[in-house]
């Protein structure tokens, strides 16, 4: 028998209730089996108060789908959210929809747009708020990290919302666009632009000078300046290439890395090398 509830849509309020819930916390209960996956089933609940109130094993079914292993970028990745929103409207609403098609639709996805998000998010998006900030920061300003806050705390929730609305109004025909050759285009793009940006970063950030001379005749001059006629900003692209080979070729965390770095200028100022 059918509930009264079974032929509504989701309204735009319980819609926002599903992106809220997993936006915000969807590493609130992370665990290593898991990663994300609580908050999946725990955006889920005002689902089911509307659909599966009176059906008990149809609620444990969602429940159980949705408490799988899942881990994808958070912002862009509500595009994922917003697909199997609808549907999971449809299994509710008695449509010809398999139970195992949000799972492989998760399964499926999860790594493409992580590939994408972070490409956008971690690549260009968070450097170039962070240089605007720490420009903002020189000398003390306290506008510095107020402005990167109140900055990313509006553009995240504003890109992890469109995606979700971009996700339910496509349903899984933004699938093709996501997976196929047009996705793989757009990952490359973002990468170049991101690596585009932290160089920028790097050459116009990262200040390191040696007070060193070497003799020239008679006279002496300058080391550095010698090192900016040959190859400007070279002492700051070597902290950075170096900084990529540990990370990169010897799998060390960045906390070892800036530890590394430190011990190299520190001990560097002490001998006058830098």
């Amino acid at each position: 028998m059918k509930d009264a509830s079974d032929n509504v849509s989701l309204k735009s309020k319980e819609l926002r209730q599903i992106w809220l819930r997993w936006g915000f916390t969807h590493l609130s209960s992370m665990s290593y089996e898991k990663i994300q996956a609580h908050a999946w089933a725990w955006s889920y609940i005002p689902f089911i108060r509307k659909y599966y109130k009176n059906k008990p094993e149809a609620a444990r079914r969602l429940l159980l789908r949705h408490s799988q292993f899942y881990n994808t970028e958070p912002q862009t990745g509500q595009l994922i959210n917003g697909i199997v929103a609808s549907l999971e409207e449809q299994i509710a609403q008695g449509k010809n929809v398999p139970e195992e098609m949000p799972t492989n639709i998760k399964t499926s996805l999860m790594g493409p747009i992580a590939g994408i998000g972070d490409s956008l998010i971690q690549g260009i998006i968070v450097p170039i708020l962070l240089s605007i900030a720490m420009g903002l920061a020189t000398g003390g300003n306290a506008l510095g990290p107020i402005f990167y806050m109140i900055a990313y705390g509006i553009i995240g929730p504003t890109i992890s919302y469109l995606s979700f609305k971009s996700g339910y109004k496509l349903g899984v025909s933004a699938i093709d666009t996501i997976v196929g050759e047009d996705a793989k285009r757009i990952t490359d793009a973002f990468n170049v632009v991101g690596i585009m940006v932290v160089g920028g970063l790097a050459a116009s950030l990262i200040v390191l000078k040696t007070p060193l001379k070497i003799p020239m005749g008679t006279a002496s001059e300058p080391l550095q300046k010698l090192l900016d006629g040959i190859f400007p900003q070279i002492l700051p692209l070597s902290m950075v290439l170096l900084s990529w080979w540990l990370i990169s070729s010897k799998r060390m965390s960045p906390t070892k890395v800036i530890l590394i770095l430190s011990a190299i200028v520190a001990v560097g100022v002490i001998v006058g090398v830098f």
